[in-house]
């Protein structure tokens, strides 16, 4: 497929989703629809639209490039299995208090328990923490971009950056999530749809029929799910399943991105609907993930086609679109492309609406200021802008620093920065009885990342041979919680939640 009919194809994806956009949101661009969807979003298609925000490009390029290691295989399902019970923990516990409380920013909860300045600790947590992982994910698939599209036509990549999210603001900043909620519906149909035609093009590739080639996926080298071997290494299975369900409450539970769409369906049933849905479907696509993994390291074997390189490293990452763009014939390449964009601008449009969002409620306060609805949407506009830049500047330090692979990368930055979020909550949750010194709050959620970091740098000193791995966020979290134990005091008058 040539450079020349790809960037075709990315212009006709955007021009549809600007004019889901423009039809979405010309009768209303409210604060409002913005930031609830004006609070009557239907539930199955928020639980369809978040399969896309939640994948994104990382979990469809690193995920399946992953399995050919022979020390991982299919060991990320652990870490699914980890989520997916994070996810219902998500639904039953978090999900009602947000719904009771009535919010439009989640952080606002911690107002509530602890404090102001807690509150504005909490916000800006997330909004550090998203901001660096959102661009990371879109970093990997504008990489891909860069050099499968725009090295041809010699567009340097900061152009190729800032264009794409040039497209993600331009058909975002009027609706928000009254538009992301059908934009990344429409996202996610091409998302799971290019998850199965690639499946079939791989399979009728090796001539095998689809059930033939799941054969051959679990008794080949890549399939090992389950490693209870070592519990010292990170692909421990109950160090996978902690992980997943810790980090899945801290970065979905306790972030304003997916929590933003579960909050703009009318009943608390609805959102619950929503989570249980999506729970079951975003289990079984990542098998689907795993297994196209397995067959194109198969299908590599078999071609002689060696693993792509970036200044002399190999990037197991690059395998897939390697193989999509230069070995297979046009529709499969039209086909993953359209799953790569669809997973990782439905994540990084999600992510700026939510980013956008965070901002205005918790630090200008435009729920609070309805008298000034005209100024908010303007003010509204810049902060949109302003996170955009953001993003772009982000994007090109990583690419100037990065040498670890993305999906390492993005998860151990999740682990730094959601951990505090994990102690906020859990110490507001579980100690009711007792509340912080407020304006001490900043200094243990800071202290805290700085010992993990410590800790997991210096693991062989401490630990020996043990690898800290996804079980880093529920350390950070403790240790947020302890330093926030021991500046508490009892609370006075009435604590309700």
């Amino acid at each position: 497929m040539t450079p020349s009919a790809i960037l075709i194809l990315i212009f006709v994806y955007f021009g549809t989703l600007f004019l889901i956009s423009h039809l979405v949101s010309k009768k209303n661009n409210s604060n409002d629809a913005f930031f609830k969807a004006n609070k009557n979003s239907k539930w199955y298609l928020v639980a369809f639209g978040m399969i896309g925000t939640a994948i994104s490009g990382i979990t469809f390029i690193s995920v399946p490039g992953e399995v050919g290691n022979p020390d991982l295989q299919f060991k990320y399902f652990q870490f699914v299995i980890g989520c997916a019970i994070g996810f219902i923990i998500v639904a039953k516990v978090l999900l009602p208090l947000y719904y009771r409380m009535n919010l439009t920013s989640i952080y606002s909860y911690i107002e509530q328990r602890l404090g102001v300045v807690s509150y504005k600790t909490a916000a800006l947590i997330f909004l550090i923490g998203r901001t660096i992982g959102s661009a990371f994910r879109l970093y990997l698939v504008v990489f891909v971009l860069q050099k499968y599209v725009f090295d041809a036509f010699h567009v340097p990549f900061a152009v190729t950056v800032l264009t794409s999210l040039g497209f993600i603001f331009a058909y975002t900043y009027r609706g928000g999530l009254k538009t992301i909620i059908i934009t990344d519906t429409l996202q996610t149909f091409f998302l799971i749809t290019s998850v199965f035609l690639t499946l079939y093009f791989i399979c009728d590739s090796l001539n095998l029929s689809i059930f033939e080639a799941f054969e051959q996926v679990k008794n080949s080298n890549y399939s090992k799910v389950f490693f209870f071997e070592d519990y010292q290494k990170g692909t421990f299975f109950w160090k996978q399943i902690l992980g997943g369900i810790f980090v899945t409450i801290a970065t979905v539970g306790l972030d304003q991105d997916l929590m933003q769409k579960n909050l703009s369906c009318a009943t608390i049933g609805e959102a619950q609907k929503n989570m249980f849905s999506f729970t079951a479907i975003f289990l079984v696509i990542n098998i689907f993930f795993l297994s196209v993994g397995a067959l194109l390291y198969m299908y590599a074997d078999k071609n002689g086609i060696s693993i792509p390189e970036v200044a002399g490293v190999a990037r197991t990452d690059l395998l897939f679109p390697e193989i999509a763009i230069h070995h297979l014939s046009i529709v499969p390449s039209i086909v993953f492309l359209l799953g790569l964009t669809a997973a990782t601008f439905a994540t990084t449009d999600s992510a700026l609406t939510a980013l956008t969002t965070s901002f205005c409620v918790d630090f200008l306060g435009m729920d609070k200021q309805e008298q000034q609805k005209n100024a908010s949407v303007s003010t509204r506009h810049w902060v949109h802008i302003a996170f955009s830049l953001l993003l772009f500047i982000v994007i090109l330090v990583f690419n100037a620093l990065n040498d670890d692979s993305v999906v390492k990368m993005v998860f151990k930055i999740a682990s730094y920065t959601y951990g505090p979020l994990l102690g906020l909550f859990s110490f507001g949750l579980f100690m009711k009885t007792k509340t912080v010194k407020d304006q001490l709050v900043p200094i243990v959620c800071l202290i805290s990342p700085l010992i993990c970091f410590y800790i997991s740098q210096n693991s062989k000193l401490f630990l020996g041979n043990y690898v800290i791995d996804n079980e880093l966020i529920i350390l950070n979290g403790l240790i947020t919680f302890i330093g926030l134990l021991l500046i508490s005091k009892p609370a006075t008058g009435q604590t309700v939640f």
